[in-house]
């Protein structure tokens, strides 16, 4: 769904006069050479300001300390093991794989919650939403794990579609060339509530070019990279619609300058 910067405007107005609001659009875009229009800069604004609708958070972008909202797709479960808590009760743990088409982490349920794979609720395969989820670092990875305040959903209700994408077979997962063409930048809400960013770039591979959506974070990452600049892209992600193969590039993937 597309937003103007007068929507915008309303979650800051409180932290930002009228006058500073304009004055800072224009200043994004004078930053990025106009490549944002005034809807995405607004965007820019709120989203840096900490006025998003919810936290909700990629795998990728998880950081130990956060709490945040986080969909994916169990593709793992450990064993369950039990411990004895200082008080001299016992405690339950099991670890599972939590899968977007980020990344995937380590998701930690404790006692109660460990029936909800006991009873098979939890399987491989099930979708998950984990609301105010706790992150931290763990022996390996990181770790997403459900605390007093956080609740788990399964199956949730308007599930991103794009939790687990279709694996990038390996001759397929990078570009290089030049690239030629960035087109200006997109910003709307996604049915989650969160922000989103889009643009659409070219790249000159040998004689061929080639188009690819670019999302979210990578978006102004690319803006760093000017046009004619030879670049390398890895874990591109493919996706078929209407019998077309399409490239994205979002939070997995990798730009780095030849």
């Amino acid at each position: 769904m597309q937003i103007n910067k007068e929507q915008l405007y309303d979650l800051i107005k409180d932290l930002k006069t009228k006058k500073e609001y304009e004055k800072d659009i224009k200043k994004i875009q004078t930053e990025y050479d106009h490549l944002f229009d005034e809807n995405t800069a607004s965007l820019l604004i709120v989203d840096e300001l900490g006025r998003n609708k919810q936290n909700i958070c990629k795998i990728s972008d998880l950081k130990p300390g956060e709490e945040c909202t986080v969909y994916g797709q169990v593709t793992k479960i450990n064993q369950q093991r039990t411990f004895n808590r200082k008080n001299g009760s016992n405690g339950r743990v099991i670890n599972l794989e939590l899968t977007d088409n980020t990344g995937r982490c380590l998701l930690v349920l404790w006692d109660k919650d460990v029936e909800l794979v006991k009873n098979k609720t939890i399987q491989t395969g099930t979708k998950v939403k984990i609301i105010n989820g706790y992150v931290k670092n763990g022996f390996k990875d990181i770790e997403l794990n459900i605390g007093r305040w956080s609740t788990i959903e399964t199956e949730p209700e308007n599930t991103p579609d794009n939790i687990i994408d279709e694996p990038i077979r390996k001759n397929e997962n990078m570009i290089r060339g030049k690239l030629i063409e960035i087109e200006p930048t997109h910003a709307f809400f996604k049915d989650n509530g969160d922000f989103g960013f889009v643009t659409k770039i070219k790249i000159m591979e040998n004689t061929v070019v080639k188009k690819i959506s670019v999302w979210d974070e990578k978006v102004k990452e690319i803006q760093k990279y000017k046009i004619g600049t030879q670049i390398e892209i890895t874990n591109l992600n493919l996706r078929e619609k209407n019998g077309t193969k399409e490239v994205h590039l979002n939070g997995r993937s990798m730009i780095k300058k030849l």
